[in-house]
Order: structure tokens, then sequence, then C-alpha cells
């Protein structure tokens, strides 16, 4: 066998082993395309007939300007106990989804939050932000998540004022009190202690906000009223008769006040020192007669 004759047998297998790699190079860049396709098409159709989760971001409203200070607050005062989302977290605080502005407005402005430790109950206190700050951080718990809100200043202090210079108002507000606050706050509004170390605080120091937010909101202890248990007018005259009774608090008409703590220790000191009195009167009489 020439040389010639040995070289045509290797030349007829380079150039097969060429064309089956071309092949196989081929065949793998056409799945690769045909799985691209594949996925392109299904991401197509899912944005087409989806177009809800794509957009999600762009569907949430923005927020407002009030809000947006609000939580920049909320970030630096409050997420520790109450979530990134104000969801919460579990043994530090409740979620604020849903509270409304009344509620954060009552904590922040008396005071009661943000607490510095947990206790049975949160006290009143020196408020740690101002009252606008509290209305922007509760704009912004607002517009997450929606809730009870407080009607504004002016129209509440004009409601309470007009309540309290009509005779018939007031003399209502003071019923609605008696038969549904003064279990826990005394009928002179000092309020009174609880189970498990809580207790009714008293309403001497409380503003017309403050005590509409408390009826509207039930912090802590306290049951909601909202406007179908008691109306808005309802609670006009509450706050108008309990800032009646403060405003004259340092007299008593009826003579000795005995704290105004309602009418059981009254009518105790009326047994044993009244009663005890007499006894002693009329035994004297009797002797010296």
């Amino acid at each position: 066998m020439t040389s010639e004759q040995s070289k045509r047998p290797l030349a007829r297998l380079v150039p097969g082993g060429a064309r089956a790699a071309r092949g196989k190079l081929r065949r793998r860049l056409s799945a690769a395309v045909r799985l691209i396709a594949a996925l392109t098409l299904v991401g197509g159709l899912y944005s087409a007939y989806a177009p809800g989760v794509g957009r999600a971001e762009e569907a949430t409203p923005a927020l407002s300007e009030q809000a947006k200070r609000g939580k920049e607050l909320y970030q630096t005062s409050c997420i520790t106990c109450h979530g990134t989302n104000a969801q919460g977290v579990q043994d530090r605080g409740p979620s604020l989804i849903g509270v409304g502005s009344a509620a954060v407005e009552f904590q922040v402005n008396t005071g009661r939050m943000p607490l510095a430790r947990q206790e049975a109950q949160a006290e009143r206190k020196a408020p740690a932000l101002s009252p606008a700050q509290a209305a922007d951080l509760g704009a912004y718990i607002q517009e997450l998540g929606g809730g009870p809100q407080l009607p504004s200043a002016s129209s509440l202090d004009a409601d309470v004022k007009k309540a309290q210079t009509d005779p018939k108002t007031l003399a209502h507000g003071g019923e609605l009190y008696r038969v549904n606050c003064s279990s826990c706050h005394a009928f002179s509004t000092g309020g009174g202690a609880l189970s498990s170390g809580k207790f009714a605080p008293t309403l001497e120091h409380s503003t017309n906000r403050d005590i509409y937010a408390a009826m509207l909101t039930g912090p802590q202890n306290m049951p909601v009223f909202g406007n179908n248990q008691l109306s808005p007018d309802d609670k006009a005259a509450i706050i108008a008769y309990v800032q009646t009774l403060n405003k004259n608090s340092s007299t008593s008409p009826g003579g000795w006040s005995l704290g105004r703590y309602g009418p059981v220790p009254e009518g105790l000191v009326i047994f044993l020192v009244g009663i005890a009195a007499l006894v002693f009167a009329t035994l004297w009489i009797a002797g010296k007669s």
C-alpha cells in the first residue's frame, strides 16, 4: 500500500468527525433557542393575563407629604417594637394596621408611647413628640392601614363649647358619663383601681381630643365606644360634662366633697360620722334632762 492509499481512510474520517461535532453543536444551540423562546412566550402570557402582579409597586398609592414625614418618625421611634410595616413584633408591640390616626395621636400626645418598658399599664407622662409630629405619625399609620380618625380640633372644641352652654345637653352628658364611665373613672373623674395592677386613669388633665380619642379607640382596658354606641354628639356631651367637673374641681357646691369619690364613701361617712354624732347628741340631751 502506498502512502497516498494509507492517507485516504484518514481523510474520510476527519471530515465526518467534524460534521458530527458541528451537528451536535447545532442541536444544542437549537435546543437553547427553543427554551429561550418558550420562556419568553410564557413570561409574556403571564404578564398579559396577570398585570396586577407585574405592576404591584406602581399600583401602591404614593404617601402624602404629611405621611412621608410620619414615616420618617416611625422609622426612628416606633419600628423596633411595631415592625418595619407596622405589623407588630411579638412580645414587643402590637400591630398598628387598622388602628387609625386616632389611636396614634392619643398614645403619643398623652406620652404613653413610645413606651420605655413593658408594664401592666402605660401611664400618662410628658409626650416625647409634639402634637404636629403626632399628627404626622398618625397620618402615616392611617394611610398604611386605615382606621378611626378624629374630627378637626376646631370643630370638636366648638361642639364641646356648645354643649357646655346648653343645660339639657350638659345634663345628658352627665347621665351618659354615669352610665358608661363612672364605674371605672369614678363619679368625680378621679379614676380608680382595676385588676392585675391596672387602673382607670384620672381625667383631670385630659383634653377634648384625648377623651374623644379614648372613647373612639378604647386604649388598654377601656372598651371601644364607636359612633354606633355613642354618637359624636353624645361624645361631645360627655366631654363637656367631664370638662365642667374638672373646671369646678376646686369648688364644692354641696359642702365637703370628700374627694369626690361618689355616693358610696359619702354614704359611709354619713353613717359613721353623722349617725354616730346624732346618737351621742341624743344621749347627751337625755342625760341633761
